[in-house]
């Protein structure tokens, strides 16, 4: 798990994305998932129009490892221990890309 502040290329991406959360919750078709990351283009920043949503698996490149101290730690260790917890009551979305080639929430 990547600290907030990361910056990363997703595969077949060309743009510079920012890791803001991880482990949001997101409705996807009428149900509640999460994925690992959300994140703004960088050097851009937010804009709420336009927040990216993705997984571990769907990094190609790590450009900038953000903070990592005690608190960071402790987060991972309840992060795995919240994921172990819900597994089956709240499924980790996929992105995949549709039959038009645009990338969707699954």
């Amino acid at each position: 798990m990547l600290p907030i502040g990361s910056v990363v290329y997703l595969k077949e991406g060309n743009q510079k994305l920012m890791i803001l959360n991880r482990a949001p919750l997101l409705t996807v078709n009428g149900m509640q998932k999460y994925v690992d990351y959300s994140a703004c283009e960088f050097p851009k920043g937010l804009v709420p129009e336009e927040v990216y949503y993705f997984n571990e698996e769907d990094i190609d490149k790590v450009i900038y490892m953000g903070l990592q101290d005690e608190d960071e730690k402790r987060f991972e260790e309840l992060y795995n221990v919240w994921r172990k917890e819900n597994e089956t009551r709240i499924p980790q979305a996929k992105i995949v890309k549709n039959s038009s080639g645009n990338i969707e929430l699954q």
